[in-house]
């Protein structure tokens, strides 16, 4: 039988060695790689092609939910399972909306993500039992109201929310440009755009709105907390 094959995304080495050890010794999984970064994650999947991509969410350089939105898009034969210490439902939404068909909470059982590996890659969903008692009892509520649940949530586009992770992380306009191969004045343009939508006057409101939704780094959130 053909291994399943899996690329770990966390920036968290220790993390990815210890997931790694833990997977390999079921037998029927394989890594074929490790990314720190959201970016080199969708790149190395492009060049991998693996089964199944396990992706924390708060990374530099490209968060999770946005590298599994690209990973979604332009490699659709590789699953996307989240493995994230959020446990939120909002993350969880955000990330089955951005392309994720598994979510893990980091504190599960250690079979749970082997487990989610197996099920995702036969194209089955899997959330951890935690996340689906609450999914269901969501859905009973709206049922029982008799209308959906209305998100007030604005969306951005695969760029803007490129560009305000960069923002957040402290990035000048010419840094920015030169990291997503953009002109200073594009970016100019796309940070316009994300105030206006969002409503925000200032790069710190852009800050905070990317702490709020989870899109920086745990230590650029306590840094810029502290």
């Amino acid at each position: 039988m053909n291994k399943i094959t899996a690329l770990l995304v966390d920036d968290h080495m220790m993390l990815r060695q210890g997931v790694r050890v833990m997977l390999e010794a079921e037998g029927d999984i394989t890594i074929v790689g490790e990314a720190d970064t959201g970016r080199q994650a969708v790149e190395m999947t492009q060049k991998l092609h693996p089964d199944v991509v396990v992706m924390d969410i708060s990374m530099p350089n490209l968060n999770g939910l946005e590298a599994t939105r690209q990973i979604t898009r332009k490699s659709p034969l590789s699953k996307v399972i989240i493995l994230s210490a959020y446990n939120d439902d909002e993350y969880v939404q955000y990330s089955t909306e951005a392309g994720a068909v598994g979510y893990v909470v980091k504190h599960s059982d250690a079979k749970e993500l082997s487990k989610a590996i197996r099920e995702v890659r036969k194209g089955n969903a899997f959330f951890s039992p935690s996340i689906t008692k609450r999914l269901l009892d969501h859905y009973r509520r709206c049922h029982v109201k008799g209308r959906p649940d209305q998100r007030r949530d604005i969306s951005l586009t695969s760029r803007e929310s490129e560009v305000v992770q960069l923002v957040a992380e402290g990035r000048a306009n010419k840094q920015i440009a030169a990291e997503l191969s953009l002109s200073i004045k594009t970016v100019e343009k796309y940070r316009q755009q994300v105030m206006d939508k969002l409503n925000i006057h200032e790069t710190a409101g852009l800050t905070r709105y990317a702490i709020a939704k989870g899109i920086v780094e745990n230590n650029l959130k306590e840094k810029i907390l502290s």
